[in-house]
C-alpha cells in the first residue's frame, strides 16, 4: 500500500473488532492500528487472550473518549467448569485445586447463580492489569507474589441460565463495568463448594453494541486497498459510540471560547453532567461537562 505519511494517517473514529480468541488486547490493536495506517490507536475494555468478542478500537482522536466508553455496561456468554481451580481462574492457568462435582444437581446450580444477581462485591483477581504501586497484578502473580485486594462493589443485571452438562454450565451475563467474569465463576464454584474456572469467554455487548455490529479481523484484511476506501467505511463516527450522553451544538463565539479552553452559557443545557459537544458546523468537538456556575467547560476536545 502506499504510504505518503510515514508516521501513519490522521482518522479518527471507531472499528468495532470481534477479536479472536489467543489473542491480547494489545496484540488485536497493533494489527488493526497496522492495516489502516492509523497514525494512533488505542483499545477500551480489554480482553483475555482467552476471550473473544466485542474490542473497540479508537483511532486518532477517538483515544481521547476510551474512557467514556469503559463506563458502560457489558454482557458475555460463558462456560464455566466446575471442580478444578486455577492461579488465573481459566483454562490457560494452571490447575491449584480439584474438587469433587459429580454430586451437583441442576436445581442448586440455579440457586447459586441466581445467589449473585445484584449489587455485589468481588475481589479483583491477581491475574489482572490493576496496579499494586503502579505495577500490574499480573506482573507480580508470575513472580509469586500475590498481595491484598479491597473488595469492589460491581452489579449483575441478569444472569440466564443455559444449562448445565458434564461439569460445564453455560451462562449468560449482562454487569457494570468492572466486573470480572473469571472471579464471578469462581465465586458460582466457591459457593457450590467445588470450586470453578472459566474454559470460555465472549463479550457479545458492550453499553448499546452488539456483536452482529463487529467485524473479525480476518474480514477487514480482505477489505484492504490501497486507497483505504472500504476499510474506512467500517469506521464508525465516535459521537455515535457515546449515545448516554446528551447533545449541545454550540454557535461561533461559543465554538471558539471552547476551543480556547474558556467557560460558556448554553442555553440548550440541561441536567446533563457530561455532554457531547458540536461545532458552529455541527461537527463533533469533544466532550464537556458543566461547572457549579450552570456553564460548561470543555473536558476531552478533538482539537
Amino acid at each position: 500500500m502506499s504510504r505518503r505519511n510515514p508516521k501513519g494517517r490522521e482518522i479518527n473514529g471507531i472499528v468495532l473488532l470481534d477479536k479472536d480468541t489467543g489473542l491480547s488486547s494489545n496484540a488485536a490493536l497493533q494489527k488493526v492500528k497496522r492495516l489502516f495506517f492509523a497514525k494512533k490507536a488505542g483499545h477500551t475494555g480489554a480482553l483475555d487472550p482467552l476471550a473473544s468478542g466485542i474490542l473497540p478500537i479508537c483511532l486518532g482522536q477517538a483515544t481521547k473518549v476510551a474512557g467514556f466508553l469503559l463506563d458502560d455496561d457489558k454482557r458475555y456468554f460463558v462456560r464455566g467448569q466446575f471442580g478444578r481451580m486455577t492461579d488465573t481462574g481459566d483454562s490457560e492457568g494452571e490447575v491449584i485445586k480439584t474438587q469433587p462435582f459429580e454430586q451437583l444437581e441442576e436445581e442448586k446450580i440455579r440457586l447459586a447463580v441466581n445467589h449473585f444477581i445484584g449489587d455485589i462485591e468481588q475481589v479483583p483477581p491477581m491475574y489482572s492489569a490493576l496496579k499494586k504501586d503502579g505495577k500490574p497484578l499480573y506482573k507480580l502473580a508470575r513472580q509469586g507474589i500475590e498481595v491484598d485486594r479491597p473488595a469492589r462493589p460491581v452489579t449483575i443485571h441478569h444472569i440466564d441460565y443455559l444449562g448445565y452438562e458434564n461439569g460445564i454450565v453455560s451462562l449468560e451475563v449482562s454487569c457494570s463495568k468492572g466486573t470480572y467474569i473469571r472471579t464471578l465463576i469462581e465465586d458460582i464454584g466457591n459457593k457450590l463448594d467445588c470450586g470453578a474456572h472459566v474454559i470460555e469467554l465472549r463479550r457479545t455487548g458492550f453499553a448499546h453494541i452488539g456483536i452482529d455490529q463487529t467485524i473479525k479481523f480476518s474480514d477487514l484484511e480482505s477489505l484492504a486497498t490501497d486507497d483505504y476506501q472500504k476499510l474506512d467505511e467500517k469506521i464508525f463516527a465516535t459521537e455515535d459510540m457515546l449515545p448516554n450522553l446528551g447533545s449541545v451544538y454550540l454557535d461561533e463565539q461559543q465554538t471558539t471560547d471552547i476551543k480556547h479552553g474558556r467557560s460558556i452559557v448554553s442555553n440548550e443545557l440541561d441536567s446533563f453532567e457530561v455532554i457531547k459537544l458540536f461545532d458552529n458546523h455541527q461537527q463533533f468537538l469533544g466532550i464537556g461537562e458543566t461547572d457549579e456556575n450552570g456553564g460548561i467547560k470543555p473536558k476531552r476536545l478533538f482539537i
